[in-house]
């Protein structure tokens, strides 16, 4: 196997001179950094040759890289992604697909799959990765380790490649809850909270029973944690969907315009047709032109993909608008100012590499699922690795709302502990 399993563009050794480094907060850290962010003196690549031909070396560096530097962490190397950040299987077909560490058969996840595989190969300390639409959450779930979407415009994207700027953020990986949290305190310009609690932990029941099987008791094992650390009256085992459909009108309108009137609403596919046009009108007004002048080589999917977003009448965008609106009020007002969301970072393993296209769509349209409600309502969400359960990867997800990041840094650094540790107990118990 490589031995950086195929994960880097290009590698080199990128530090600041300081006469105060051992003071820094990242000093003897290394990190990587996906070739969507903008570097002084290098060509930003954004995962496609044509792109990296047609565009000049950046002039400025992007803050979180620059931040991170200045901190006094080492960068290692630029990492492949997804062509355009338009995929979270991680394949590339110019630059190859980075090899799994967790599950070498599998997909690594993308957009940021080279990221997620140098932390996960234990080859840097984190790295640094960008979420439109699930591209840190997926590979940190698909490779076993820790991945943190910041609440949106929360960390600057100034000097980064824009997708869809209304969901696009900074994230960033790394394989212990420790390091995840120093690399916030760094980027995330937010006030201390060290001796918040949370109010309410919502782990709703009917989200947990869509998974796959119940091969991961995830459910299960959250509800035994969060009784654990904070007692069982901090729990809230309320159905999401019944309240989400109640508070947000336009779902059912939404929903009957994609399939017609049926007796089950079924609110997250509707809430991932609102997230996708909504991204995708973005990402149209960004890249069309460049797309229509350059007629650039794409791989499978992504070309299927950018022809759709071309293609596509944008008809329903202002229902899609009230939604976004609604859900982002709805769910502020469940969660209050202190709670909790618990779901299911993905549903299921990471797909086989060979698996076939057809077979691939089906399963991304039922895996993502859960994605769009954080990129929706611009929440802050971390996906934390429970371990491997019959040599699959296993993770779940906390959110709060706008603004509590470094809140909800704590209390997974609170909960991660006995998570772990009940989720062996509950694997155990079934051999």
């Amino acid at each position: 196997m490589e031995d950086d399993f195929g994960a880097f563009m290009e590698k080199f050794e990128l530090k600041l001179s300081s006469t105060i480094r051992s003071s820094l907060p990242l000093q003897g850290l290394t990190f990587a950094v996906k070739d969507i962010f903008d570097m002084e003196g290098f060509v930003t690549g954004f995962g496609n040759p044509d792109w990296a031909r047609t565009h000049a070396p950046a002039k400025l560096t992007s803050f979180a890289v620059l931040a991170i530097l200045n901190a006094g962490a080492t960068c290692l190397g630029r990492t492949i992604m997804d062509e355009m950040a338009f995929s979270v299987n991680g394949k590339n077909k110019h630059y190859g697909t980075p090899t799994n560490p967790c599950v070498p058969d599998r997909v690594p996840g993308g957009s940021s799959s080279g990221s997620a595989v140098a932390v996960a190969a234990k080859i840097v300390d984190f790295s640094l990765g960008t979420d439109t639409g699930g591209s840190v959450r997926v590979p940190a779930a698909y490779c076993g380790i820790f991945g943190f979407r910041p609440s949106h415009g929360i960390v600057s994207t100034e000097n980064i490649i824009p997708m869809a700027q209304s969901f696009d953020t900074v994230g960033w990986f790394a394989r212990d809850i420790h390091t995840l949290t120093s690399i916030g305190d760094v980027l995330l310009q937010l006030p201390l909270e060290k001796n918040k609690q949370p109010t309410s932990i919502l782990i709703p029941r009917d989200i947990f029973q869509m998974c796959n099987s119940s091969r991961d008791q995830m459910y299960q094992i959250m509800n035994a944690s969060v009784e654990i650390i904070y007692g069982t009256q901090m729990i809230d085992n309320e159905n999401l969907e019944g309240y989400i459909c109640n508070k947000v009108p336009n779902i059912q309108k939404f929903y009957n315009k994609l399939q017609g009137k049926e007796e089950t609403l079924q609110f997250l596919k509707v809430l991932e047709h609102v997230s996708r046009l909504l991204q995708r009108i973005e990402i149209k007004n960004n890249h069309e032109e460049w797309i229509k002048t350059t007629n650039p080589d794409f791989g499978p999917g992504i070309k299927e993909r950018v022809a759709s977003v071309l293609n596509e009448d944008f008809n329903d965008i202002d229902i899609c608008y009230a939604i976004r609106a609604e859900l982002r009020a709805a769910l502020s007002n469940l969660l209050g100012e202190n709670g909790i969301l618990a779901i299911p970072t993905v549903f299921g393993p990471p797909p086989k590499l060979d698996m076939a296209a057809s077979e691939l769509n089906n399963f991304r349209a039922r895996a993502f699922s859960l994605l769009p409600i954080a990129g929706l309502t611009g929440f802050c969400q971390i996906s934390i690795p429970l371990g491997m359960h019959k040599n699959e990867p296993v993770s779940i997800s906390l959110l709060a709302k706008h603004g509590s990041d470094k809140f909800l840094l704590n209390v997974a650094q609170e909960l991660y502990a006995t998570l772990t540790e009940q989720a062996r107990t509950a694997w155990n118990s079934n051999q």
